[in-house]
């Protein structure tokens, strides 16, 4: 007896889960209790008050009444500073959610994420994943082939400089070209305006076009605008060789650099955000094969529809400035090549030129515009140089 008191056996210890019981929270109707964050978690810890009850819809089984922990995705607009779904909201859910606060029905804040402060947006209908994948359907039934590789899309991008060098071998010139384009753009650039404003026919649109469309143009502007006008400009404003090369380096150059930057380019250093080191390598050898077949072999092919307005401004010589000459004492014969050696010089610039193109972000402007811009001006003030 004295060793059975002195040994006496222990109770059996309590266990406390991390998560409050329905006793403790003192709600017991649905037994769901949502995230916690950390620092309300060490405030608990310093108050022995219980939490109040959530008040939850019964229906717990609706994913758009359930409580999401809050995601990483641009597309929620739950926080400062977050993008806004505004083409694709009504009016009044856009009215109703600037309204929101995730807070409790009574006005309380205990730390759990409340179910009211779910973003109902009507993408939400096609697709009830909280990833980008649910703006557009269709990238969603073919994340490899349409989301992540964009084959649609690359396609669209590749044919456009094969229709130039089509226009180009019938004779077409650029003072017909750059009309049609400019009236192309007026009315998709409407149609953009339109589809921002009203959700409807943004859902039409996406339905249609989300193959050819990547996620950040379902709330901003479609990239054909700026394809359009990018090529507006150089058809506009550069010499005929010049405007068709910007063309081709775009159509191009911009398609290598993203497929093997996307294959490539966590093997290599990193140029800028979204831009690596696989992809510029990738557009400046495409540039200089497109421009040793451009300015090399296709161009000169059809030189009778090269005269006047439209001769090229690269005539298959170039030279130091007249400047570098006198200083080095230097005839025009003597600091002048041509032929292969002219065209290799040629060449080597352009594919120097589109990748640093392609890889310069001025001011987020889309690609499809700086590109074509950024060549046309870098080839152009290279032959007003060096020729």
């Amino acid at each position: 007896m004295e060793s059975s008191r002195q040994y006496q056996i222990p109770q059996t210890p309590r266990v406390i889960s991390p998560s409050p019981t329905p006793s403790e929270a003192g709600s017991g109707k649905d037994g769901y209790f949502g995230p916690v964050t950390r620092s309300s978690t060490r405030k608990n810890k310093q108050r022995v008050t219980s939490h109040p009850p959530i008040d939850e819809d019964s229906s717990g089984s609706d994913p758009e009444k359930r409580a999401r922990a809050r995601s990483r995705s641009p597309i929620l607009a739950g926080g400062v500073g977050r993008r806004t779904m505004s083409g694709l909201t009504t009016r009044r859910q856009v009215n109703g959610s600037a309204k929101k606060d995730p807070t409790l029905p009574n006005g309380t804040v205990n730390g759990h994420l409340s179910p009211a402060a779910a973003n109902k947006n009507y993408w939400r209908e096609m697709s009830r994943s909280p990833s980008p994948l649910g703006l557009i359907p269709i990238h969603q039934k073919w994340r490899s082939f349409i989301h992540r590789h964009e084959i649609p899309r690359k396609i669209l991008h590749v044919s456009i400089g094969f229709l130039t060098i089509f226009l180009y071998c019938t004779g077409t010139q650029t003072s017909q070209i750059h009309n049609v384009l400019l009236t192309l753009l007026i009315p998709i650039a409407l149609t953009d305006v339109i589809r921002h404003r009203y959700w409807q026919v943004n859902r039409f649109y996406i339905r249609c076009l989300g193959a050819l469309m990547r996620e950040s143009e379902v709330d901003g502007y479609n990239g054909v605008i700026s394809y359009l006008l990018g090529a507006w400009i150089v058809m506009r404003f550069c010499p005929k060789d010049i405007a068709v090369m910007s063309i081709l380096l775009l159509s191009w150059c911009d398609t290598a650099a993203s497929t093997f930057g996307r294959l490539w380019g966590h093997l290599t250093p990193r140029v800028r955000k979204g831009k690596s080191l696989a992809g510029s390598i990738a557009a400046c050898v495409t540039g200089i094969i497109t421009a040793v077949v451009w300015w090399g072999w296709l161009g000169p092919l059809y030189s009778e529809y090269n005269h006047g307005g439209n001769a090229f401004a690269f005539q298959g010589v170039l030279a130091l400035p007249t400047q570098a000459r006198e200083l080095l004492g230097l005839s025009f014969t003597q600091a002048s090549i041509t032929s292969y050696w002219a065209l290799g010089t040629m060449s080597v610039a352009a594919g120097i030129i589109a990748s640093a193109s392609e890889a310069l972000d001025i001011f987020g402007w889309d690609d499809n515009l700086t590109i074509p811009v950024l060549c046309g001006a870098g080839l152009w003030g290279f032959l007003k140089v060096f020729s």
